[in-house]
Parts: structure tokens; sequence; C-alpha cells
């Protein structure tokens, strides 16, 4: 099968454009695209380099391609702009692998999503959002619990997460929630910081979806509150241990995959995705978010996980392609 291989990578745009030094973390690297490009190439497939962007637009247009394998981000900062590849891909009938448009711009919409799950009875933490230097007021006025955490709404990545995000009071919250306005140029969340370890659970498949597995995220060293945040992400080798499969209690896990796969399937995701919850000190888990576009690079949580669980990257790369092959009966037989 001809496969196009759709993404951005982090060169694309000039560093210049960047308005802050993590405005390009979603966007892949060159090795990342080779070794998916490695693994469709292992299974017989034959890959085209789409890109994205413009060079995505003229690519899909002239490169014959049975299917795409979809990593792109999209472009600017819209909450939709990861809807931008695969509804360009529905609109030329052409088949592609990873959530419609629906799904992903929903998700990308932290606040929205939260709604969503905890209509279906999945915990989440207490939550409250700022679109504006007029609504700062609201977080002094009201009895929001503290400590908490402040992030941008429509960011993925842990874009906007730092050392700095979690903050004690009102005061705290609003000057952070001032910079994050100024720097993103969108509404500003603020949650509830539930107390305990942080669990990313990674589901494949789509009839039905499976857990591939959860995994606990450990700090080297215990400080007053831990944040699996882009500081930590950027120094993952220095600064935490991963622990798949999750040493916590059943009724535990057993709560984190029921409330996983009600999540993946009332957002409507396909094929693969990552949730991240917090566990608090009674043992009750709470979703923070999920990504219906996960990283699959080497050194993603997903692809960290797959390979604690005993799969290779060639594996993880042919069950997500598996999976969406299964959704579009011509792509089968090819």
């Amino acid at each position: 099968m001809r496969i196009g291989l759709s993404y951005d990578l982090k060169e694309t745009t000039a560093i210049q454009q960047a308005s802050c030094d993590d405005t390009f973390e979603e966007y892949d690297s060159r090795e990342t695209v080779e070794l998916i490009t490695a693994s469709l190439e292992a299974e017989g497939h034959t890959v085209a380099m789409l890109g994205g962007g413009r060079e995505f637009l003229g690519n899909i247009l002239h490169d014959k391609v049975d299917f795409v394998f979809n990593i792109a981000e999209g472009r600017g900062t819209y909450r939709s702009r990861e809807a931008q590849v695969p509804s360009i891909l529905e609109m030329l009938d052409i088949p592609y692998s990873g959530s419609d448009p629906q799904c992903l711009a929903i998700c990308l919409d932290k606040p929205l999503t939260k709604k969503l799950v905890a209509s279906q009875g999945v915990s989440t933490s207490n939550w409250r959002v700022i679109n504006d230097r007029q609504e700062l007021h609201q977080i002094d006025s009201c009895d929001f619990p503290f400590p908490a955490i402040v992030k941008p709404a429509y960011e993925g990545s842990s874009k906007g997460i730092r050392l700095t995000s979690v903050v004690e009071n009102a005061k705290q919250a609003i000057e952070v929630i001032e910079s994050l306005l100024e720097q993103y140029q969108q509404p500003a969340m603020v949650e509830e910081l539930i107390l305990g370890d942080e669990v990313t659970v990674g589901i494949i498949g789509n009839s039905p979806p499976k857990v591939l597995g959860m995994m606990r995220i450990l700090p080297k060293q215990r400080g007053s509150y831990f944040i699996y945040n882009l500081d930590v992400k950027r120094n993952y080798l220095d600064l935490v241990d991963y622990e798949c499969p999750a040493g916590l209690e059943d009724k535990v896990l057993q709560c984190i995959q029921v409330s996983s796969l009600r999540a993946f399937k009332a957002l409507g995701c396909r094929d693969f995705a990552r949730l991240d919850f917090r566990i608090s000190t009674a043992g009750v888990p709470y979703f923070l978010e999920i990504n219906p576009l996960p990283g699959l690079g080497a050194h993603s949580d997903l692809a960290i996980m797959a390979e604690k669980m005993g799969w290779s990257h060639k594996q993880l790369i042919s069950a997500v392609l598996n999976a969406a092959r299964e959704r579009y009966p011509q792509c089968v037989r090819v």
C-alpha cells in the first residue's frame, strides 16, 4: 500500500516567528518522521512524504496515495488546528489514520473536553476558565480550591505548563493568568490540583478499543508538588521514572481503565489516544485531559509505554495503522 505521511516539523517555521519558547513543542522532529517511515516500510508499505501546511496541500493533490498516516498538528494557534489535515482528507475522500476533525477540535479545547467527560460520569477536578483580563476578578471573588494549576485552555504537549504554573492562592493565580493571556492569546484554565500520582493511559483500536497500558510518572526527587510539566518532559531522563504497568491497587487500575474507555468513546476518538489522570490520596482517579493525536516518537509517552509492555515501535505503528484500515474496507484489501 502507498501511504502518505502528513506531519509538521519543528524546523519548518522560522524560530523568530515564535511568540514563546514552546511555540513549536507539538511539532515533530525529523527523527520521529524517519522512525515512523521505517516502521511503515518494515511492513512492506511505500511511504510518500506529504509534510504539512501549504506543502501538504500541494503534495496531497499531486501524489496518488492509498492512505494517509496522519501525525500533523496543524498550523496557527486555532483550537481547531489539529482538524486541518483530516478535514482536507475527508473533502478529498482519502482514508486516513486517527480521529476525525470534530473529535480533534473538541479535544484540544480542555474545558469543553472536561465538560463532556464529566457528563459521562468520569471524575474530573474543579476548574474555571478566564477568557480575558476583565474576568480576573472572578478568581479573587470566588471560593476556588487551592493549590491549583494554571494552563492555556487550547494547547497540547504541556505547552504553557511550567514550574511556575502551580499557584497557592488567588493572587498568584491572577499573576500567572495575566502572563498566559498575553503570551498565548487564548483563555486560561485554572484547575484544582489533585495531590497524588500522575498516570498516563494508552488506548489502541476501535471495535472494541483496548487499553495498551497504564504508566505512572514518578519524580526522582520529591518536592512540594510534582507536575509532569514541559520542563520535566524536556529533561525526563534526569527527573522522572516511568512505571508500567503502574503499581497501583487493582480497584484503582480498574477505575482508570473504565474511565479511559468511557472518555475515549464519549469524545469519538478513533484508532489510538493517550489520557492523563491524577490519583487522589483517597485513590480516586481524576481525568485531566486526552490527546487523540499523541506523539509517536521514540521518546513519546505512548512509545515508552508500549516498549515497557513489550511492544516494538513497529508493532505500535502497525497497531494504529491496522485499527484505521479496518474502518475502510477498500484499504483492508490493499
